[in-house]
């Protein structure tokens, strides 16, 4: 009976959630200039049409127009001393929405962790060490990689087991019993989202798993994100195109890019992509792809450059991202030009 009531309430969530897609509101930015008084934010996205307001906004910092353009306000502005973040609360009708937007100190070095910094610290990857180190580093991006444990918990693993046991089949409980390097546990994307949170230098991309779930995955991601107001620090990627479409439904703001290359850039510019990601082969077989999709205003990312010469080649090209388990030789690479 237990298992019964359980299943129903998560049902009933999710149904929740998705319902409230329909008029959901996001923002095309959520990152706030620093040092210009009056700065633009972002404009608010939703399928509703009714007026949007500013119900709450505690550090009377921020203004809204009738387009849903939002603002500091003229005589305003934030600076280095100011907090990391501001939360404020959007009203559209009956519905109310806490909106976090974060002060705009990200770096951009293209510097990528993949699975966080773990290998000259001989920790595991995708755990919260390689995730602190990262942040240390001041990366762009720390990559991680998520699935849905039996209990609808999103958790981090690269692959779909773990020492024997089907992430997927598996309980939290269990899986938190599970030692990784230098006593790091399995972090949950909760856990994670809340260490990201405490900086505004590098951002988290969260790579979508599942084989089992199929998009309840990206429904259980996007839920979690907002319902933490983390959107100005997350990214998404995917091997899983119907993953992603499924966050750009739920989030039409979001910003994803694809993994695979089975696909031309039309049709994942028609598909409603951001950007590309690709095994740096693609690229360094083909040295216009960088051109051609910037011309279509897609973002460029590779995985996963280790060598030096490839990194060489890469930097050249002018991509916007390169993924790394060798974040710090890349940054040595970067800082000798």
């Amino acid at each position: 009976m237990k298992k019964v009531i359980a299943l129903i309430l998560v049902l009933c969530s999710s149904v929740l959630f998705l319902g409230a897609q329909e008029s959901l509101l996001t923002l095309d930015n959520y990152t706030v200039p620093i040092g210009k008084k009056g700065a633009f934010v972002g404009k608010v996205v939703s399928s509703n049409k009714e007026k949007i307001s500013i119900k709450k906004d505690a550090s009377k910092l921020f203004t809204i127009d009738k387009e849903g353009n939002i603002s500091l306000k003229k005589d305003k502005e934030v600076d280095s001393n100011s907090p990391i973040s501001y939360v404020i609360t959007l009203k559209q009708g009956k519905q109310l929405k806490d909106i976090e937007l974060v002060k705009d100190n990200f770096v951009r070095n293209k510097v990528i962790a993949h699975r966080g910094a773990w290998k000259k610290h001989d920790v595991s990857h995708n755990s919260m060490s390689s995730l602190k180190y990262a942040i240390e580093l001041e990366c762009e991006g720390t990559e991680i990689d998520v699935w849905l444990s039996k209990d609808d918990v999103v958790v981090l693993n690269h692959d779909d087991n773990i020492k024997g046991k089907v992430v997927e089949d598996t309980p939290l409980s269990e899986l938190k019993k599970m030692k990784l390097k230098k006593g790091d546990l399995i972090p949950t994307l909760e856990e994670t989202i809340e260490c990201i949170k405490q900086q505004n230098k590098t951002k988290l991309v969260i790579e979508i798993k599942g084989t089992k779930q199929g998009k309840a995955i990206s429904d259980s991601v996007v839920s979690l994100v907002h319902r933490m107001r983390a959107q100005g620090w997350v990214n998404y990627i995917s091997f899983g195109l119907k993953y992603l479409q499924r966050v750009k439904e739920l989030d039409p703001t979001a910003e994803v890019a694809y993994l695979e290359s089975d696909k031309t850039l039309e049709e994942l510019k028609a598909a409603n992509m951001n950007g590309i990601d690709l095994h740096y082969n693609q690229f360094l077989k083909d040295p216009e792809l960088v051109n051609k999709a910037k011309s279509m205003g897609l973002s460029t990312n590779v995985w996963t450059v280790n060598k030096e010469e490839d990194m060489k080649a890469l930097l050249e090209q002018g991509l916007d991202l390169i993924t790394t388990d060798e974040p710090e030789l890349l940054f040595q690479l970067i800082n000798s030009k």
